[in-house]
Parts: C-alpha cells; structure tokens; sequence
C-alpha cells in the first residue's frame, strides 16, 4: 500500500491527540497512527494497579473537555484516565489508526514531503508531527546483567501490584514518584522494601490552603524556559515526591525509613553476589529537604507580592529520621532476601524513527516551540518544547503552538495554541 496524505501524528497521547482534534476544527486532512490496539495505552498498560493522577483532576485538559466531574480536587484512578482516552477519541471521531508501528520517517519520494513507513505499507505525507512521548524505553543499567537470574528484575512500569511480584524482599532503585510510590504501596502490603534514594525533591500535598501544583502554577515556576535553566539535564529532573492516592499526600524518605523501609544511596554496581552503593543518602536527603525548602520561600514570596489573602504558612511535620541511617556501601543481596528488583531511575527517549538531523547529542529533538528546521516536521507531547509545564509530571504535553508554514503563529487560520493545565488554577 502506497497512500498520500497531508499530515501524519505518530502517537495517540495527549499531545497527538489534541492536536488531531485541532486539525479536525480546522478541517485539515490527517491521520494518526498508534502501534498499540487502543487508545490510553501509556496509561493502560504501563502503570501500576492502583495509579492515580499526582495532579488534582481540574489539570485535566484535553481540548474540547475538560475536567467537570464531580470530584475536581481529587486524582482521578488509571481507570478513569484511560476511559476519558477512550470516550474523547469516539466522541470526536479521531481518525487513529490502531496496530500500527512505524519504523521510519524520511525524506518524501519526489525529495519534498515525508516517507513514513509501517508495517510494510507507506504513506507519502506532507507533514508529520512526532507525539510518541518522552519516555520509550526504561532505564536498567548494564551491571543489571551480572544479577543472578533467580532474582526477578522488572522496570517500573511493568510492576502491577504486590500480589503479582515474588515472596520475599524487594529491591526499588530509584525515589522519584513512581519509585516512591511503589516502595510506599510495597511497605504498606507488608513486604520487606529496600530502597535506593535520590536527591528528588518532597513537598507538602497542600499548602496555605491550595494544593501545592496550584501554587507552583500560579507562581509563574511553570513558565519558566530552558535558557533560565542550570543546565540542559534540568529539563529532566523529578518532580516532587507526592501522590493521588487515598486523598493524596506527600513522600517523605523519612517517613519511610520511620514505617520500616531500607534506605541506601544510588545504587553503583554489582559484583561478588553484592550490590554496591553510594555512600551519599545523607547528601541526598538534605538536597530533598533543601528543595522543599526553597519551594515553600518561592511560593510566600509570591503571595506577598501578589497581595493573595491565604492561610498562614502549616507547620510542617518535623522529619529527621533518616539521618540516623547508616551509609551502606555493600549488600549481599542473597542475604538480604532481594527476590525482587524494580528499576525506577527514569526513561530512554527514542527517536530513531526520524531520519532527520535535528537532535541535540543528547538524542532530544532541537525545535522552536515543537517547529523543526526541517519544514513540515513537528513535535508534540515532550517536556521544554517551550517551557515547564505541569505536563511533564502527569505524562502531559506542554502548549505548543503549530502551523503549517513551519512556523510558529497566531493567525486565525491556525490551530491555536493549547495548555493543559488551567491558566488560573485558581478558578477552578
């Protein structure tokens, strides 16, 4: 099969299918290819159980709907996620193409345009916009190898729930939030948890009133854009250690290491039956702590400036702790009863699809709020294709803007720019 068409989305996430709903406004011929058998499949398939939205439920926007269930301050389930997926592409009749894996995108047959080819078939396109996300392969280091094959390795997210792992001690590497939430939901089943902590940062659930992603959001730190960044890899750093689930609450490492968890540094090798470990808990959990810290100052700053009538700042629950652990350099992991290892330490982002020269050596795709310098070629759905959003934290895409000239615009007869997140939060 040879087939022509204006513009081809690779992906059905939230980025690829706003903007498909946005090209059915305008009227615009395009089609979009998913490789898995139905929509919501991030969500479906690769999160745990009992999941749910780190973000309150009003964070919630697709385009053309928007949260308005009865429950706005809440985090909605995986379930509900994944059927919101579903009912906005039937509602809509998004033209997405299921069972589809498309293997490359390359310079159209006549040298204007796109090749894209998948399954065997090709299509001759005008456009394409890239969606496919920013998190395609899990990280698992190469000493992960050495690991004796009897204890069951998985990334985080295969792991579905306690019931589901092996009897005995569980190992999590990695405390950004799906580590943490795993090691929480693993501890409280009654399992043995060992945990691997970074330095990623906590935060209180609510602050002064509002959850604390509405203050971050209404304080302009969302807005901020890569060039005001430390570094390049700060575009990748965790977001702060709360949860959704039964209400939503925050993580704490120290509350951890109070309810029984095993806390070590950074996991560094594996040999001899032993794993190696970084002698730097301590230095992590004060960058945790110091983080929170510099949040809460930059949130009171921001309502006294704003002249904002809130509640005085919560004393907050005084955590220490884990200072008392001690720095574990090596840990038999027969010993120790380790059946189970979950790699939680972030994700591998793959475009190798694309045949084009326009990443960055890091493999991340160099755009202007998703415009590549190759016209007609776009992005959606990552992080930083204009600033930080809240959107990276749910697996949401930033706003981005599009246009079909390859630039980016605000004429009418363009696809207007989207958000997820609310404007003022604080609407809603």
């Amino acid at each position: 099969m040879n087939e022509k068409i204006d513009t081809i989305i690779v992906g059905p996430g939230q980025g690829g299918l706003s903007l498909c709903y946005y090209l059915i406004q305008s009227g615009r011929e395009h089609l979009v290819l998913e490789k898995a058998a139905q929509p919501g499949e991030a969500w479906r398939s690769h999160r745990w159980d009992s999941f749910t939205f780190v973000t309150p439920n009003w964070s919630f926007r697709l385009p053309g709907d928007e949260y308005n269930g009865p429950d706005p301050h809440g985090y909605m389930s995986r379930d509900e996620i994944v059927s919101r997926f579903e009912q906005y592409v039937e509602r809509y009749r998004l033209p997405v193409r299921y069972g589809v894996t498309v293997s490359s995108v390359e310079p159209g047959a006549a040298g204007t345009g796109f090749t894209v080819q998948a399954n065997g078939d090709t299509w001759q396109a005008k456009r394409v916009v890239i969606a496919t996300g920013l998190f395609q392969r899990g990280k698992v280091p190469a000493f992960a190898a050495a690991i004796p094959a009897k204890v069951h390795q998985l990334e985080s997210g295969q792991y579905r729930n306690p019931r589901a792992l092996e009897p005995g001690a569980v190992l999590v590497v990695g405390s950004g939030q799906s580590g943490a939430q795993i090691a929480e939901e693993l501890n409280q089943a009654g399992r043995k948890v060992y945990l691997c902590a970074g330095s990623a940062g906590r935060a209180p659930r609510r602050y002064r009133g509002r959850d604390i992603y509405e203050w971050i959001a209404l304080t302009g730190f969302l807005d901020r854009t890569v060039d005001q960044l430390p570094s390049p890899q700060a575009r990748f750093a965790s977001p702060p250690l709360l949860t959704g689930k039964d209400g939503g609450h925050a993580l704490n490492m120290h509350r951890f290491y109070r309810d029984g968890v095993t806390l070590f540094g950074h996991l560094r090798g594996f040999e001899d039956g032993s794993l190696l470990l970084a002698p730097d808990l301590q230095e992590n959990l004060a960058k945790s702590a110091q983080q929170e810290a510099n949040m809460l100052k930059m949130i009171d700053m921001y309502i006294k400036k704003a002249g904002i009538t809130a509640p005085p700042p919560e004393p907050l629950e005084v955590l220490g702790d884990a200072y008392a652990a001690p720095e574990v350099l090596s840990l038999d992991i027969q010993q120790a009863g380790i059946a189970t290892i979950i790699w939680a330490i972030g994700y591998h982002f793959d475009f190798s699809l694309v045949k084009f020269p326009v990443f960055e050596d890091s493999g991340f795709p160099i755009t202007r709020g998703g415009v590549t310098q190759v016209p007609g070629l776009y992005f959606a759905g990552l992080p930083w294709l204009g600033t930080r959003t809240l959107l990276p934290i749910a697996r949401l895409s930033p706003a981005w803007a599009y246009d079909y000239q390859g630039e980016e615009t605000k004429s009418p007869g363009s696809p207007r720019p989207f958000c997820f997140f609310p404007k003022k939060p604080g609407s809603f």
